[in-house]
């Protein structure tokens, strides 16, 4: 238990270019894991944690890369995640499975886009974190803009912990708030840590935050706050204790400062880490009791427990699949066998590796808080892996529904075995990229989270598997949706000699409000038996099947409720199959008569630029149908935040850049769906119908 509670299982997440890959790299480095830091752009060799080809060359992190180092006494595993809300699953599942996180702010840039996507995601899974603003070397840097900006925008409780000696150029080191001692970081590599007394010119105000801290964490500890009344002083033992309490429970964020780029402040953030965030004991985790009606069994972080982990992420490699694995409890041993939840199957772990990047070493077993990859399972990603004894499951990953497709093509039929291969170990990796076939044109549809997200896919098919593939125009996922109830009362009755075929169905069709959680509901009202209990899955699985495409434009169809009220059987004639057909016909009878609209995607789009060219850049923003949201100063940059539909963002990113020379960035999310204005929804079904035809008439 000792070495169990020496674990942290940590991830790094923020908005894109915030520093998270330099911060790992610096983590590995102080803590002897390597002994050269690489950076990001900039020296050919690239980021350890981004050992993609095309992450060195973008200068971007695409997947998330594991990797284990010792700190002091502590064994820390670091999940590295990407930036881009187009890998947004890499971060989703890395955060699924860790005990802690520390999200990383710009110290100019503050909240961006992404921090609300990072931030409720470790909202969601209950993770305690530590906020670092980064880049305090940068000039316009003010850690208190960063702080006031959490607290509101993420609604965090935000507790500085240190507070920063100069910004911009004259940023030298941070003031330790518990021991009130400055500290410095010398050397060429800031490898040496230097405490001593805190500068004249900082003194009154260390003393004003230091007391604020203090009152700040009174309020979850009662005798902190009684010495604090009386004037006494209170030891460093408490306050970190209570810091360390107040985290794990998620009530507080202790805030640091540094500067990843510049060596200062890496070492303190994991000193913090090591004793703020909880280790695999500190965290309550539940799992599914299949053996007792699914109820909610708490694990323990116990070797000698029946074993449960999680696979949350899988590669497929040349010499098989590497499934990463998180242990949460019990033990897994190199050549036994597990059962999957899922399948209900049992499986051989052939090899157990601990990774580092892409490099791995082997190891015999691993226990509670081991965060391993396994060799030898065909297991899919969110999969819970049992020992003998228990039949748990752990809740699985969200994953977001794609926003955008376009269609790919290969060149020979060479070309169609190589991309078939590809499409096939993607969509296992990856649970956010899809692939289907047009059924009226045989054309392959590729689908995924943005333009980024399948220009990657596109090009690993190239690089990877020598597939030359011509790629369509991007597709929008425009959805259907009802606008007004509907009702009906449809009988499906067919006699073919022998036994013939009757269902009736009889209810509602109510549209869901636009916020709702689940985009299709089913209510089950029949009494008295007057459809058997049977067959009522098999209509609620006939309505489901219609909504996958609508009568409108072929879309998806999303928000209805299904309410059954009535119905009719015949003891012969009635099966499943019946009232499954009559369930869809019945749909697309209600779903006409509901006045169905088009939705579109809106992306919630962040443009940081030079204050001169904001006129433009808003400007072209209202020219495609954008409502601006908010415009901020931020010195000589302004962020203009606004919401934009998705059509009208293709190629963006050369069109901003052309008009601020190259110097604006933007960063672009799904925010919500939408309906689509009356004129421009008729030209898209009209295109859509034409399109259609000219395609069929080709083929």
């Amino acid at each position: 238990m000792e070495r169990i509670s020496k674990i942290r299982n940590i991830g790094i997440s923020a908005h894109i270019d915030s520093g998270k890959t330099t911060l790992s790299e610096r983590i590995l480095f102080y803590a002897g894991r390597i002994h050269r830091m690489n950076e990001v752009k900039g020296d050919g060799a690239g980021a350890t944690m981004d050992f993609m080809e095309l992450e060195r060359e973008r200068g971007i992190t695409i997947t998330s890369a594991a990797t284990q180092v010792q700190w002091r006494d502590n064994c820390i595993n670091l999940i590295d995640t990407p930036g881009h809300v187009d890998f947004t699953v890499e971060v989703e599942r890395s955060l699924r499975v860790l005990d802690g996180a520390i999200m990383v702010l710009c110290s100019v840039g503050g909240v961006q886009s992404q921090s609300f996507t990072v931030d409720q995601q470790m909202k969601r899974y209950r993770v305690p974190r530590i906020a670092f603003i980064n880049k305090m070397d940068r000039t316009g840097a003010d850690a208190e803009r960063v702080r006031k900006s959490i607290i509101e925008k993420l609604g965090l409780n935000v507790v500085p912990i240190q507070l920063t000696m100069g910004e911009g150029e004259k940023f030298k080191g941070v003031i330790d708030l518990v021991t009130m001692e400055a500290v410095t970081f010398e050397g060429d590599n800031g490898d040496d840590v230097v405490r001593g007394p805190i500068p004249a010119e900082y003194a009154d105000t260390a003393q004003i935050v230091r007391r604020e801290m203090l009152e700040s964490l009174s309020m979850f500890n009662d005798e902190m706050m009684g010495l604090l009344l009386e004037d006494k002083p209170i030891e460093q033992a408490m306050i970190r204790q209570t810091i360390r309490e107040a985290t794990i429970n998620r009530e507080i964020v202790p805030l640091m400062m540094g500067s990843a780029f510049k060596n200062k402040g890496v070492q303190l953030l994991m000193d913090a880490v090591c004793e703020y965030l909880p280790s695999p004991l500190d965290r309550c985790t539940f799992a599914r009791n299949h053996d007792n009606d699914g109820s909610e069994t708490p694990l323990a972080s116990d070797p000698d427990a029946p074993t449960v982990a999680m696979i949350f992420k899988i590669t497929d490699e040349t010499y098989g699949q590497l499934n990463y694995t998180r242990v949460y409890q019990g033990r897994i041993a190199k050549g036994q066998h597990y059962r999957n939840a899922r399948t209900n199957k049992m499986q051989r772990v052939g090899r157990i590796v601990r990774m580092h990047a892409n490099d791995r070493t082997d190891i015999s077993d691993a226990g509670p808080g081991d965060i391993v990859a396994l060799l030898g399972l065909d297991c899919a990603s969110g999969d819970t892996i049992c020992g003998e004894g228990v039949n748990y499951s752990l809740e699985s990953i969200y994953v977001a529904d794609p926003v955008i497709s376009l269609s790919i093509t290969p060149a020979s039929n060479a070309d169609q075995e190589r991309m078939a291969k590809a499409l096939n170990r993607f969509m296992k990796e990856d649970p956010t990229f899809r692939v289907s076939t047009d059924p009226e044109t045989g054309q392959t549809i590729i689908a995924g989270m943005g333009e980024l997200h399948l220009d990657v896919y596109c090009e690993r098919m190239r690089r990877e598997y020598k597939a030359e593939v011509a790629v369509g125009a991007p597709n929008v996922s425009y959805r259907e949706a009802p606008t007004v109830e509907a009702t009906f009362n449809y009988k499906h009755k067919k006699q073919t000699g022998g036994s013939g075929q009757f269902a009736h169905v009889v209810g509602r069709l109510i549209p869901l409000p636009v916020d709702a959680e689940a985009s299709y509901e089913f209510e089950d009202n029949i009494v008295s038996g007057r459809i058997p209990g049977e067959y009522i899955p098999a209509v609620n699985k006939g309505f489901q099947a219609a909504m996958k495409k609508g009568p409108v434009a072929g879309y998806e169809i999303v928000g209805c409720k299904m309410c059954l009220d009535d119905g009719s059987y015949h003891d012969v004639d009635s099966s499943e199959m019946a009232f499954r057909i009559a369930a869809r016909d019945a749909f697309n009878e209600a779903f006409k008569k509901s006045r169905p609209c088009l939705l579109e995607p809106i992306m919630k789009v962040e443009v940081e630029a030079p204050t001169d060219y904001q006129g433009s850049i808003v400007g072209d923003l209202n020219a495609r149908r954008g409502m601006i949201m908010g415009v901020e100063n931020r010195g000589t940059i302004t962020v203009i935040m606004a919401e934009v539909p998705l059509a009208n963002m293709f190629g963006y990113a050369t069109i901003v850049r052309s008009m601020s020379k190259g110097m604006a960035t933007f960063t672009m999310e799904i925010c919500r769906y939408a309906p689509v204005p009356m004129k421009l929804a008729e030209e898209i079904i009209i295109r859509r119908r034409e399109q259609r035809e000219q395609e069929a008439a080709h083929k």
